[in-house]
């Protein structure tokens, strides 16, 4: 897949109120190859996206219009910062209020060059700002913010679904136990004495039986003519 084949994946929702600067921008986004949506207004925009210009009880949970005309996903927002009702900077606000859609890169532009505001946009998350007229070149930076926002979506999907895991929770959770188990069910060793002590030990044994048998025969073996034969002392007989 070429460069402009992968580019014209990208949609990029671009906003301005001034027709001739709205028909620019989507003359150097579609020549770069991006897909391009124009409106000419913040809160057409919020429409666009799905988000109610006066959700702003609670901003973390946009509502979706019933009358979205979102068809395809934005990659990325490109505002003018000066239009009438809405400003560009009210509409980065809301974008980066919202939990779906603080993700999307927001780039601001502007005819005038005010170091205020354009700190201003860049604290409350603007990816840049661009000065009119926005040139080819301008343009060529965008994609680096796309794919760098892919990026983040595809690291936290990965975390999000390792952590969803239930299989892994479950042998997590009983890993120690199971440990413990067979810690307890491991069989005892009981030392053993090696063949040759114990063969050397019954030798011993036999040994001194051996000794002892003999022993008692010495004992018992006077001859008999010693022990029947009477003794004579010192006596004479006289016939």
């Amino acid at each position: 897949m070429g460069m402009a084949a992968a580019e014209s994946q990208y949609h990029v929702l671009a906003v301005d109120d001034s027709i001739i600067d709205r028909k620019l921008i989507e003359r150097l986004l579609k020549t770069s190859s991006y897909q391009v949506t124009t409106v000419d207004s913040g809160s057409k925009a919020l429409e666009f996206l799905g988000l109610h210009e006066n959700e702003e009880s609670n901003p973390n949970t946009p509502s979706i219009s019933p009358n979205n005309h979102q068809e395809v996903e934005v990659n990325l927002v490109i505002t003018d910062y000066c239009m009438p009702g809405m400003t560009g900077y009210d509409l980065l606000k809301k974008i980066k209020e919202s939990s779906s859609l603080r993700n999307i890169p927001v780039v601001t532009m502007s005819s005038e060059n005010v170091p205020s505001r354009i700190n201003r946009c860049l604290e409350e998350g603007a990816e840049e700002f661009f000065l009119k007229p926005v040139r080819q070149s301008d343009l060529v930076r965008l994609k680096s913010h796309i794919k760098k926002t892919n990026l983040k979506k595809i690291q936290n999907q990965d975390v999000a679904d390792k952590l969803e895991i239930p299989e892994v929770q479950q042998h997590h959770h009983h890993l120690p136990q199971q440990i413990q188990n067979d810690q307890q069910q491991a069989p005892k060793f009981q030392y053993l004495q090696p063949e040759s002590e114990v063969d050397q030990q019954q030798q011993a044994l036999q040994q001194a039986n051996n000794n002892k048998r003999k022993t008692m025969e010495q004992a018992n073996s006077t001859p008999e003519t010693d022990r029947t034969r009477p003794r004579y002392s010192g006596i004479a007989t006289v016939v």
